[in-house]
């Protein structure tokens, strides 16, 4: 009896978290500067909640300091200026484009979102959509049918792959005639051959088009990123890791209590309907009671997250390799739905002894046994970084030191693909690029 009464209360406890989690989903993938927006909206409609707001009054106070050595990181001041005179970042447009009618669905928005992540600072997208739809357990058409949509979003050609799918989806909203149309089509898969096509009548026009793309397409939002405000912070002490929320820049929103008992003392003499009626009062009342829920279950669900990262990823914040990390594995010991796990990780970071990471990063698929495919990125980036520029690795070559650092067997063609996702030229044209300096 008393298993089936501990069951019932799960189930009516995992009811009321769900409840609010889907009631205040905006709360929950929302990063720390949007919530306060999010707050200060319902401020302007409810009289009876009152709103600190730490990010904007004291920004010294938003930095946890973790243990570290001096000048390893931007210090307080510096982090406090680039915020204070950052502009939107690409991030912050893009998030603020998913809605319909472009994205109708909550389904289309929680891939729209994802994708977003595995968006770098130029624009292109780099993750894999094949493991990104598993990720989210939506086919893989349906993810990239949402990503072909970016093509309507500000910057033109944000969300391709390479150079090439940017200038077609750029191409995609121009206000090019149907022949100009094909003939830039043609171009653009031929763009060091473009000459080639100068008999065509329309040959000046189709590039007059392609030379007003941009290129990368985020080329207008290339200032300095503004610090990202860590949800939370990962460090060691007394030889145990510890997961802290930055509570400190968390928003922390009131009941009034004396704006209540004013509308309740002179609810006889105001002649607002609205003012005087009781069930106004309960709503608003409730509403900000729920606000007050669904703020405390945003911390405590990323808060959730953050310790198992820490279970799964013991060796990592103590100075190990990343291991493999299913996002539905995550999802299912704690009780959420993977959406739920993914809206909640989605445009949040961690900081650690390491550095400040996406907390989606850690969600890694095994390539095999103990090794991710984070881990194989990172390792070959750091050997592209330090390679011959006037012998650049071929992937051939890339391939044999990555088996035998991890001691598996893999093809050259996931060598290639990964190297494609990091945005790295292949090496003859890295050769070439090393020869101009670039």
């Amino acid at each position: 009896m008393a298993v089936a009464g501990g069951t019932r209360l799960r189930q009516n406890l995992k009811g009321k978290l769900s409840t609010t989690l889907k009631s205040w989903l905006p709360i929950l993938q929302s990063d720390l500067f949007e919530v306060e927006d999010i707050l200060k909206e319902y401020v302007k409609e409810n009289p009876f909640i009152t709103l600190q707001s730490p990010l904007s009054k004291d920004f010294s106070s938003a930095f946890r300091r973790l243990p570290q050595s001096p000048g390893a990181r931007a210090s307080s001041s510096d982090k406090i200026e680039q915020l204070t005179i950052a502009q939107e970042s690409l991030y912050e447009n893009l998030y603020r484009q998913i809605c319909p009618p472009l994205f109708p669905t909550e389904l289309s928005r929680m891939i729209a979102f994802d994708i977003i992540d595995g968006i770098s600072t130029e624009g292109y997208f780099q993750e894999d959509s094949e493991l990104a739809a598993r990720r989210l357990e939506v086919s893989a058409q349906e993810y990239e049918s949402v990503r072909k949509r970016f093509c309507f979003l500000e910057p033109r050609g944000v969300g391709a792959r390479d150079v090439v799918e940017s200038f077609f989806f750029q191409l995609e909203v121009s206000e090019a005639d149907n022949e100009t149309y094909a003939l830039c089509e043609q171009i653009i898969t031929k763009l060091d051959m473009h000459h080639t096509f100068k008999k065509h009548a329309k040959y000046n026009e189709a590039m007059r088009i392609i030379r007003s793309f941009k290129n990368p397409p985020a080329l207008d939002f290339a200032h300095e990123e503004a610090y990202k405000i860590p949800d939370l912070y990962i460090y060691e002490e007394d030889n145990n890791i510890i997961v802290h929320t930055n509570d400190e820049c968390y928003p922390i929103i009131a009941l009034d209590k004396a704006a209540i008992e004013h509308h309740q003392l002179n609810k006889q003499f105001e002649k607002d309907p609205q003012a005087s009626d009781q069930g106004y009062i309960k709503s608003k009342v409730k509403e900000a009671k729920d606000l007050i829920d669904a703020l405390e279950m945003r911390k405590a669900t990323i808060k959730k997250v953050g310790l198992m990262i820490v279970d799964y990823q013991y060796d990592f914040f103590t100075g190990g390799e990343m291991k493999p990390m299913k996002l539905k594995d995550i999802a299912q010991e704690l009780g959420y739905a993977p959406s739920t796990i993914s809206r909640a990780i989605s445009n949040k970071y961690l900081e650690c002894s390491r550095g400040v990471f996406a907390i989606k990063s850690f969600f890694t698929t095994a390539i095999d046994g103990d090794v991710s495919n984070a881990s194989i990125k990172d390792f070959l980036l750091e050997i592209i970084k330090s390679e011959n520029r006037k012998k650049p690795l071929s992937d051939l070559k890339i391939l044999s030191m990555i088996e035998q650092k991890f001691g598996l067997k893999i093809v050259r063609r996931t060598i290639t693909k990964y190297r494609q996702q990091l945005n790295i030229a292949s090496s003859s044209e890295r050769k070439r690029l090393y020869e101009m300096s670039v």
